[in-house]
């Protein structure tokens, strides 16, 4: 187990409420994956190039025992879960001196691909008038683009009174997420899991 563990997460807008609702909902996602008592230090960062250059900074200045990674959406599938060639092709992002893989959490493609992996927390938050059938498939969800993902949820909620957008609406759906669930259907909340327990337990 590292001393000091701390993940800069893409997400959280430029206000102070989001972000602490960001951290809110994947503390409680991490909870339920088993990690209370052993929870790492959450950091909203809003954009993308503020949580890479977060992360940066962070990595730089970290103790040997400490571990700091960031939680980002990969944006387009992965041809390999590992993070930093993925992230020099599409970002144009260097990898960090001394840093490490596992440094590097996906949501891919985005953190709505988790949210629509989980169908009985979308029923279970949005009701009856949820039309699941414009929900995507399950099968293979890591390999549909996030425009596809996104524009998927958002019809299929736009029914409800509490319609799917990003945001604060986005943050109280994530903590209502099942691990299992997650674990079922997307190979890179495995690896994030797999990767923190490994680090924290």
């Amino acid at each position: 187990m590292v001393n000091k563990t701390t993940i800069y997460i893409e997400g959280g807008g430029d206000s102070k409420q989001l972000r602490s609702l960001c951290r809110k909902g994947f503390r409680e996602l991490l909870i339920k994956c088993g990690f209370n008592g052993y929870m790492p230090k959450l950091v909203a960062c809003g954009g993308r190039d503020s949580a890479f250059n977060d992360f940066k900074i962070a990595h730089a200045n970290k103790s040997n025992s400490d571990y700091v990674a960031m939680l980002i959406d990969s944006e387009d599938p992965l041809t390999d879960l590992e993070g930093w060639d993925h992230l020099k092709r599409r970002d144009g992002w260097d990898k960090p001196l001394g840093s490490e893989n596992d440094q590097v959490l996906f949501m891919t493609t985005c953190m709505e691909t988790w949210i629509v992996a989980d169908r009985d927390a979308l029923t279970n938050h949005y009701g009856s008038e949820l039309l699941k059938s414009a929900l995507p498939p399950l099968v293979d969800l890591e390999s549909r683009s996030r425009q596809d993902i996104q524009n998927d949820l958002f019809h299929a909620t736009r029914d409800c009174s509490n319609a799917y957008k990003k945001g604060n609406r986005s943050f109280y759906v994530l903590e209502k997420l099942s691990p299992n669930e997650l674990e079922s259907h997307l190979p890179s909340f495995v690896r994030v899991k797999h990767i923190l327990e490994n680090k924290l337990l």
